[in-house]
């Protein structure tokens, strides 16, 4: 009997190999899996092609992500430019959150420092406008970029927290706000007087009018031109 070499077997298709179809594969993956199904392995089995191919076009799984981030980042609609300093920062802001809440997976790349040497052009965008405001602002460039820094601190923090809100298992309920017996809560009268309140102000979704505050006492605290923003 006539052995068929390896990898010559399969039938349809050629093999892929183009990035864009990779870069597909992979949201399919995360998608259906979440971003912890998403390995290299299980990437090439999903497009029918060897891992040795698929490493022709990744590193490895980190520099997957930020090519996917990339990507995606392209698809972020940054709203026209507005008058106000202040107003293009909370728009350029905005328009992220919005954007990596459908991508929770991101924060693995977005948390760690330095992320911005891993991103192309698409995904520095929405930082330049912010920084550029800021500056425009009358804020030094450190201050720039210290504000960048905690507007993103923030936005990816509210990001985070609700996306392993929405984890809970379907069904289940949510425990109960304070676990403490009766005695204890002497001890934090404000919050035993909120009580189960602070799940249903909790689940609110302040994310603009907490960026708009932030913003504004990071402008106001950094001095500066008088009257700009």
């Amino acid at each position: 009997m006539t052995r068929t070499p390896a990898g010559r077997g399969r039938t349809g298709r050629p093999p892929v190999t183009s990035r864009a179809e990779i870069l597909a594969a992979a949201r399919r993956i995360i998608d259906r899996d979440g971003a912890t199904g998403l390995t290299l392995r299980g990437l090439a089995a999903e497009l029918g092609i060897g891992t040795a191919t698929l490493y022709r076009h990744v590193r490895d799984r980190e520099d997957l992500l930020v090519q996917l981030l990339d990507e995606l980042a392209g698809q972020i609609d940054l709203p026209a430019a507005a008058d106000s300093p202040r107003d293009r920062i909370l728009a350029a802001a905005t328009a992220v959150h919005d954007a990596l809440a459908s991508w929770p997976w991101a924060a693995e790349v977005l948390t760690v420092d330095g992320f911005l040497g891993r991103l192309g052009l698409c995904a520095l965008r929405p930082v330049e406008t912010i920084v550029a405001a800021a500056v425009a602002a009358g804020r030094s460039e450190q201050q720039a970029v210290e504000l960048f820094r905690h507007v993103w601190y923030y936005t990816v923090g509210e990001i985070l927290v609700r996306a392993c809100s929405r984890q809970r298992p379907l069904g289940a309920a949510p425990g109960p706000f304070l676990a403490v017996g009766e005695e204890a809560l002497s001890q934090v009268p404000t919050l035993a007087a909120v009580g189960d309140r602070w799940l249903e102000y909790e689940a609110r979704d302040t994310y603009r009018e907490g960026l708009a505050a932030l913003v504004d006492g990071l402008l106001a605290a950094g001095g500066g031109r008088r009257g700009v923003g």
